[in-house]
């Protein structure tokens, strides 16, 4: 018999359930769910300090039941006794009522579970609740009432709390209230959300018991994690910030979700662009409130091509238009004067010549003669130069006036907007550059008041201009909205238009792309993508039956929030199979993609320099290289990057190998020894400075180990191993070493013969006058029996 029902089957449970006369349910996370993560949740409303001090106090009220009454189960009264031991019994009567309107503002009731109460009364059969709760039934009647509305308490005939028998479901609740009721249990069903208390118990006191499976593990397991990160991204805020009013949606449409892709768009991707569509609509409104012309909302096109069919999703009646204005078209369409020109070269000092080129609209024999003409140091101050002499500037400056008019031409033919009316552009963000660039522009020559609404904004400037952020400074600090910034391409690639890039217009309107660099499968899996995050936005408020709209209605915000933050920082393994292959196309007007993410080159990277290796990567989603390495090292890149943590490699050691070496010229043999530090799973590092490439290095390996790997030894320049920016691959030299007393048994794994083997690396030729050093990457994995002990260096003499 099957004794498990899923949440989209409860309307029809009582199908094939001959000889029913009661239908018995279980209430919280059954008949009512919460839009938080776990119950205690809602006791943040009761204040910062109420909320850990309340949690104590049940479990002190509890304690003290078993101790004098042998009872597991208290009431309300009980906790508020224990919580406020020197309070009035008017105020801990104040303090219940604020409990109670708290779960009532943050409780609904689940639509299946009504649809299955309704159906037991179109067929005659009695409708009772039974709840272990600290609760009374007149106060669960009057929560079910306030949050669910009085129709739906209007469908039960009886309410039995375990707080009031004194016993649990688990303890013969459930048995007790069929004596009470004087009927045959075979003809109650009991449906719960706890396989024990609902299924076990319930069978056990001979009653038909189903259980309701909420979630898949799988599922369970991200609502947890974004939980969590929850707790990381919103520390110290006062409100309720583990919203999670996703919870329903994903328990009923989920489970028949069977393409991963499609999934994916549902339970990440959805729950972000709805609380953002949800946003946008109020946002609308108030623009519309204080203008007195016509509000245009624009999605900027390719970013805002997801939003806009979420928008449109809940909003079907709205006008919305998907307005084709690159970063690069604004750009172009930006150079007025000469001052405008130099404003953007003094900000793209680290940017190649060709593009800055390309985005000043030079032809392209134009930037070859321009490239051609550049020295390899200081280039950039050699391009200003280059591009301000004879009569180039003047070509820029007239050939983005041309821009310019025809973008205007283009938005004229679109949207035809009328003087003082408003266009509302809106975007994924993160600067609002478009806006930027474009805002005086659209002002000039349309004689519009422009807005900017971005999902993520996190401005470098003060720009003056109109801008909000669903997720932007008014709600979170500068640490928060960069650790998000930092992975934003996750959330543009998933989000985008399967098109080109525009990089100008027509004279008669009509946007010209560029060439569409992403590849066709990548299209694919981010149509099924997109389909899945329509489709939640299309269910996601259907399951839940509220008696007044929700008190917070920015908890939304805070729910987005740790879903994006979530997919950012602890991807499921599902989630990047999904992901895998994912290219990000930079929409500089250049055609230029770079991986997502690549977990063989962080693998590398975390044996070489640990978590520091992603300093200098191209790739926009390195949180996701993580997949395999462990929760802990997860975790400790949100928190470095949540809060802005000023660690450096030297706070990460907290031991080091003295690694014995020879130190040859070709005439001499010297001995010394080189501190070798921790990396990551095991390894370590020992950097050894090799001067002008004179210098051959002896790794005296079996003086410590029988056995050990040999992940790596590079040749590179001091000053890149020492960078910021230094990146895997750049300015290496593969070391060629020889072994003596060595022996290679498998794939980087060796084995030393006794205390005299060394492995010994020739200087690679010398390129330039830098000092160049030696890295050697080892993982110790059997010490020699006399290995000589040497105390642990601290971080401070490592330096």
């Amino acid at each position: 018999m099957n004794d498990t029902i899923l949440a989209d089957a409860l309307p029809t449970a009582l199908d094939g359930q001959p000889g029913i006369t009661i239908l018995s349910l279980d209430c919280f996370d059954t008949l009512l769910w919460r839009d938080t993560h776990a119950p205690s949740d809602v006791f943040r409303a009761l204040g910062s300090p109420v909320l850990q001090q309340r949690i104590w106090a049940e479990q002190r009220a509890r304690t003290a039941a078993a101790v004098r009454a042998r009872r597991n189960e208290v009431g309300i009264a009980e906790i508020y006794a224990q919580l406020l031991p020197n309070a009035t019994p008017a105020e801990r009567a104040a303090m219940v009522a604020a409990e109670l309107a708290a779960e009532a503002a943050h409780c609904f009731a689940f639509l299946p579970t009504v649809e299955l109460m309704r159906a037991a009364r179109a067929r005659g059969l009695g409708i009772i609740v039974i709840s272990d709760t600290y609760l009374d039934a007149a106060q669960l009647g009057a929560l079910i009432s306030d949050s669910a509305g009085a129709d739906v308490r209007a469908l039960i005939d009886r309410i039995f709390c375990s707080s009031e028998y004194g016993l649990s479901k688990g303890e013969g609740l459930i048995g007790d209230v069929i004596k009470e009721l004087g009927v045959r249990a075979d003809t109650v069903l009991h449906i719960g959300d706890n396989r024990a208390a609902d299924l076990v118990a319930g069978r056990a006191a001979g009653v038909r018991a189903l259980h309701l499976k909420q979630f898949t593990a799988t599922t369970e397991q991200r609502l947890r994690l974004e939980a969590a990160t929850s707790a990381m991204i919103h520390a110290g805020a006062a409100s309720n910030r583990n919203s999670q009013p996703h919870r329903a949606a994903l328990s009923i449409a989920e489970p028949g979700i069977d393409d991963a892709a499609e999934r994916l768009g549902f339970t990440a991707i959805g729950p972000v662009l709805h609380g953002f569509a949800r946003w946008l609509a109020r946002e609308a409104d108030a623009l519309r409130t204080a203008s007195a012309g016509q509000v245009h909302t624009l999605f900027l096109m390719r970013d805002g091509y997801l939003p806009r069919l979420v928008f449109d999703a809940i909003e079907p009646n709205a006008t919305t238009h998907a307005i084709e204005i690159s970063r690069f078209t604004a750009t172009a369409a930006s150079f007025a004067t000469e001052a405008d020109v130099l404003r953007y070269l003094d900000a793209e000092t680290t940017t190649p010549a060709r593009v800055i080129l390309a985005q000043l609209l030079f032809e392209p024999q134009e930037i070859a003669v321009m490239l051609r003409a550049l020295p390899e140091r200081n280039s950039h101050a050699a391009l200003v130069r280059t591009i301000r002499a004879g009569p180039r500037m003047t070509r820029v400056l007239a050939r983005s006036r041309a821009c310019a008019e025809r973008l205007i031409g283009y938005l004229r033919t679109t949207i035809a907007p009328a003087p003082g009316d408003t266009l509302m552009l809106v975007d994924l963000g993160y600067n609002g550059s478009v806006q930027n660039q474009i805002d005086p522009l659209l002002r000039r020559a349309l004689s519009v008041t422009v807005a900017g609404r971005y999902l993520l904004l996190r401005e470098q400037d003060i720009s003056g201009f109109d801008k909000a952020g669903f997720i932007g400074a008014d709600n979170y600090d500068a640490n928060t909205l960069d650790a998000m910034c930092g992975n934003v391409a996750v959330l543009e690639q998933v989000c985008t238009a399967a098109q080109g890039s525009v990089v100008d217009y027509t004279a008669d309107g009509v946007p010209v792309r560029a060439v569409n660099a992403i590849k066709g499968g990548q299209s694919a899996v981010r149509d099924a993508i997109q389909r899945g995050a329509v489709h939640f936005a299309q269910v996601a408020d259907r399951p839940i039956v509220r008696s007044a709209p929700p008190a917070d209605p920015d908890a939304r915000r805070s729910a987005a929030v740790a879903t994006l933050a979530r997919l950012m920082f602890l991807p499921m393994p599902e989630e990047l199979a999904v992901l895998d292959n994912f290219q990000h196309d930079v929409n500089l007007g250049v055609g230029d993609t770079v991986p997502l993410f690549d977990s063989a080159v962080a693998q590398r990277g975390l044996r070489r320099r640990g978590l520091f290796y992603m300093r200098g990567e191209e790739r926009m989603y390195l949180p996701a290289e993580l997949n395999g390495e462990g929760l802990a090292v997860k975790l400790t890149l949100l928190a470095h990057k949540r809060f802005g943590l000023a660690l450096k490699y030297a706070d990460f050691i907290d031991r080091t190998i003295t690694l014995p070496v020879l130190i040859a010229d070709g005439r001499t043999v010297e001995t010394g020894t080189v501190t070798a530090t921790p990396t990551h799973d095991g390894y370590y590092i020992a950097p050894i400075p090799i001067d002008d490439c004179r210098f051959s290095i002896g790794l005296q390996f079996g003086r410590l180990y029988e056995w050990l790997q040999v992940e790596s030894a590079v040749f590179m320049p001091v000053d890149r191993f020492l960078s910021d920016q230094q990146r895997a691959g750049l300015e290496e030299v593969a070391g060629v070493p020889t072994l003596e007393g060595m022996e290679q048994t498998a794939a980087h794994l060796y084995r030393c013969e006794d205390a005299g083997a060394f492995m010994m690396i020739p200087p690679p030729p010398r390129r330039d006058a830098r000092a160049m050093m030696l890295a050697v990457v080892f993982r110790p994995i059997a010490a020699r029996a006399d290995a000589p002990v040497r105390p642990a260096q601290s971080a401070e003499q490592v330096r």
